[in-house]
């Protein structure tokens, strides 16, 4: 699938957030959204999974049949999504029958993320990382080709960090596209980087966006 932006604008409570901003993202490609606290990063991923009404513009996908874009698209944001009182792998179960196509098992999901040992215990029990790994298996269970990923990292350790690199790559290396909010590097060095300028109050809308060298 191919992902294009034109022109979106947001504005929440009154208040324009950013404008004027326009890219396409295609298969095997990443984007690194960056800006400081409230540029709206995670304001753009919440419009491109249509959750949040854009005040201007639009987003389309290409190449996707008769799928509806929130049909091709995982979510993972600050909030893990978890039911506390669900084990790791009910979790997994749940999200894998609530979105159909599936992919890896949630036994194999856990592996991956190296949880194995949690696939019976209540993810209420676990530990801010773990959550965030369940919550990330999650991208495993079910196949669709494009991540949204708000601050994925958070939580993670070094070396989860690294095995959400890997399964990054390996996502793209099979076609799949990545749109990632995030302050830090995610080890995608070679994804594009489209970095939002600061929250507006006065400033016209043509300045909403510090660079767009990345176009």
């Amino acid at each position: 699938m191919r992902l294009i932006v034109e022109t979106l604008a947001c504005r929440r409570s009154g208040r324009r957030i950013f404008a004027g901003l326009s890219f396409a993202v295609g298969p095997s490609e990443g984007l690194m959204v960056t800006g400081r606290n409230g540029a709206g990063k995670s304001s753009l991923l919440a419009m491109l999974a249509g959750r949040l009404k854009p005040d201007a513009g639009s987003i389309r996908a290409e190449d996707i049949g008769e799928a509806t874009l929130p049909e091709c698209l995982h979510v993972v944001g600050h909030r893990d999504g978890l039911k506390s009182a669900l084990t790791a792998a009910e979790n997994l179960e749940f999200a894998r029958d609530l979105l159909g196509s599936p992919a890896a098992s949630p036994k194999e999901a856990l592996e991956a993320m190296g949880l194995p040992h949690v696939a019976r215990l209540p993810v209420g029990y676990l530990s801010a990382g773990q959550r965030r790994r369940v919550a990330l298996a999650r991208l495993l269970v079910c196949r669709r080709p494009l991540w949204l990923l708000d601050e994925p990292t958070a939580a993670l350790d070094l070396a989860s960090q690294g095995v959400l690199a890997g399964l990054m790559r390996r996502h793209r290396a099979e076609g799949g596209l990545v749109v990632a909010a995030t302050h830090q590097a995610l080890g995608l060095e070679d994804a594009r980087e489209l970095r939002i300028g600061p929250a507006l109050s006065t400033a016209a809308p043509e300045k909403a966006l510090e660079s767009e060298d990345w176009l």
